[in-house]
């Protein structure tokens, strides 16, 4: 089956080339195009994709919003597969976009000067509920999310890390994948994935970028516990 994608953005000249990169994957069908997030919103009613592309600011509702709509439609029907995968693909490298757009529940940020390579790996991850971040950012973002001073006492995970989870996790908010982060440790890439996997349901965490993300927050990024 193909991985079914929305692009929504206000800019023609984007969605045209998003759209003709796209297709030349055999495995990628792009089932709407559309110009503002009242229509991806319409589009993902109609359409169902499995990764909706969506920039930030569009008019009428933008793409921070649509995201947070998105999340919280999910969150109110946990029987159903999460749909869309959200991956913002934007001009604009704000740290208040980032942090808003991952909190709420995308699976990947991404420039607008991001080779197609990394357009297509984006879309292959958010379609099996993995995520990806232009490097350019995504150590800094994750970095400035950390709070000053001791980190909070909230969000515990349900079971303590194991310390071999927890090296796993300091290597991917360094912004490592999991390929690196086999050949740092010397373990293979599948018993990064099973960390990684257990790992999530002890925080209970979305995707790679909230553990990320938490890693940054509890202080465990820096050489905490």
């Amino acid at each position: 089956m193909a991985i079914s994608v929305v692009i929504a953005d206000d800019q023609e000249m984007v969605r045209t080339g998003f759209r003709m990169i796209l297709e030349s994957q055999p495995d990628i069908e792009v089932v709407a195009d559309v110009v503002d997030g009242e229509a991806a919103l319409a589009a993902v009613e109609e359409h169902d994709p499995d990764v909706l592309l969506l920039d930030i600011r569009m008019p009428k509702v933008d793409g921070l919003e649509v995201t947070r709509r998105l999340s919280a439609l999910a969150a109110a029907h946990p029987d159903r597969a999460q749909r869309p995968r959200i991956v913002i693909v934007t001009t604009f490298d704000l740290d208040e976009y980032v942090h808003t757009a991952l909190r709420n529940g995308a699976s990947g940020f991404l420039l607008k000067d991001a080779s197609p390579a990394m357009l297509v790996e984006a879309v292959h991850a958010a379609a099996v509920g993995d995520s990806l971040i232009s490097p350019a950012i995504t150590v800094r973002l994750l970095r400035d999310m950390a709070p000053a001073g001791a980190p909070p006492a909230a969000r515990r995970p349900s079971e303590p890390l194991t310390d071999r989870e927890a090296d796993v996790v300091r290597c991917l908010a360094r912004g490592a994948t999991n390929a690196e982060i086999a050949a740092e440790l010397f373990v293979s890439l599948s018993t990064v994935k099973t960390h990684l996997a257990n790992v999530q349901l002890k925080l209970d965490a979305r995707n790679r970028v909230e553990i990320a993300a938490w890693a940054w927050e509890s202080g465990l990024a820096t050489g905490g516990t």
